[in-house]
Parts: C-alpha cells; sequence; structure tokens
C-alpha cells in the first residue's frame, strides 16, 4: 500500500472518530434542553484539535514505518491527491452555502456551527474516500 492511501486512510479513521466523539458529547448533555441550549463549542474545539494531532502523529508513524516510501510521491500520487481534494470541496461549498442561508435566517449559533463542521468532516471523508477508491480501482486522469 502506497504511504498516501495509508494517509488517506488515516485521514478517514481519525475523521469519522472525532466526529463520532463530538456527537457522543454534545447529544450526552442534552438532558431533556434543547439541542441548540447545549454547550457545544468547547467538545467542537478539543475534537478539531485533538483529530488534527491524531492525524499528525498517525502521518509521521506511518512515514516511520514506511521510510522506503516517506518524502516520495510519482505523479499518479499527485493526480490523485488533487482528485480526491477536488472531489471534497464541493462539501465545504455546500457547508459555506448553508451556513451562509442559515445566518441570513437568524438561526441559532449551534445550527450554524454544526452545518460548518458537517461540512468539513464530510468533506474529509469524502475526499479520503476518492483517493482510497483511486488508489484500490485504479485511476484514470482525463
Amino acid at each position: 500500500m502506497a504511504l498516501e492511501e495509508k494517509r488517506a486512510w488515516i485521514m478517514a479513521v481519525v475523521t469519522i472518530c472525532a466526529y463520532a466523539v463530538y456527537l457522543v458529547v454534545v447529544l450526552g448533555r442534552t438532558n431533556s434542553r434543547p439541542l441548540a441550549d447545549v454547550f457545544y463549542v468547547a467538545p467542537l474545539l478539543w475534537t478539531v484539535g485533538a483529530a488534527i494531532v491524531a492525524s499528525i502523529v498517525l502521518h509521521i508513524a506511518a512515514s516511520l514505518l514506511s521510510p522506503e516510501d516517506a518524502g516520495r510521491k510519482d505523479q499518479r500520487d499527485r493526480e490523485i491527491g488533487r482528485f480526491g481534494e477536488h472531489i471534497g470541496q464541493s462539501f465545504v461549498v455546500i457547508g459555506g452555502v448553508a451556513a451562509l442561508v442559515m445566518a441570513m435566517a437568524e438561526l441559532d449559533h449551534f445550527w450554524i456551527a454544526n452545518a460548518v463542521y458537517l461540512a468539513f468532516v464530510l468533506s474529509s471523508l469524502l475526499g479520503s474516500i476518492a483517493k482510497i477508491a483511486a488508489y484500490r480501482r485504479g485511476f484514470q486522469t482525463w
């Protein structure tokens, strides 16, 4: 398995785990009050920060375990990386538009922040899945 494919797997797993932890923490704080009244800022910041740190540590570990591949990207790796990023960016745009519409509708900050966070999660996940699929099933440039 190429190092870049390992990195895509790491990103997908870290993204899913971080968002799952965030959901468990926030939903666990409801205690029969409205969801929009739940304190979400600290869990959001902590899970995003922990995901970044975990991703960096796991990328370093993957590089150390595959020293022959570390720092080496060929043309195919670059094209697959670009392809995955372009696929994933669609959800960033969708999330941005959704947040804009929610702000204009004057919805609570909770919903706007969670829409943006979900968009980032889906962007990362979709981009990682696209990269993994390209490595596993082949990649045809246009």
